[in-house]
């Protein structure tokens, strides 16, 4: 009997759920590239919004995530499948794919940080992530994500825009 599902724990430390496949068997990729780019590119909306409601640290999540979508539209558009949240390690993985200018690696890592302490009042030793977050930081992430977003668009085939 094969098993279809295995639960462990991942590196992140939550339960990360893996799935089997029988030796020599080929699992097709759905193709879901648009929907990926259209996610990400609400996401980015809703982070520009965000910084116009002075709520920088959902701007900056929001930014992080519009960002991790539209790289994993890129992968996908070349039929990898993408895991993982850390957007600057997924742009610099594609490198033998695409060639990604280190400019916006860099511009990847500092959205990078607002993946968790946006969202968690315990990353901080006391006060909410709204207490840590300015407009300046919001709208960099905004950019960052915007210039990335871009990058990602321009690599993907039109047919799967």
């Amino acid at each position: 009997m094969m098993e279809t599902g295995l639960l462990g724990v991942g590196s992140s430390g939550f339960t990360d759920i893996c799935l089997a496949w029988p030796q020599g068997s080929v699992r097709e990729m759905v193709m879901r590239t648009k929907d990926w780019i259209r996610q990400a590119a609400k996401d980015l909306e809703h982070s520009k919004r965000s910084v116009d409601l002075g709520d920088y640290e959902w701007a900056c999540f929001s930014a992080q995530q519009a960002t991790e979508k539209a790289v994993k539209a890129l992968y996908q558009s070349i039929h990898i499948e993408a895991w993982g949240h850390a957007v600057s390690k997924l742009l610099n993985d594609i490198q033998g794919k695409t060639k990604v200018p280190p400019a916006l690696i860099e511009k990847a890592k500092e959205l990078d940080k607002h993946y968790i302490p946006p969202r968690y009042p315990t990353f901080h030793s006391e006060g909410a992530p709204m207490d840590y977050y300015t407009k300046a930081e919001a709208q960099r992430a905004v950019e960052y994500a915007d210039e990335i977003i871009k990058f990602c668009k321009s690599k993907i085939p039109e047919s799967q825009l």
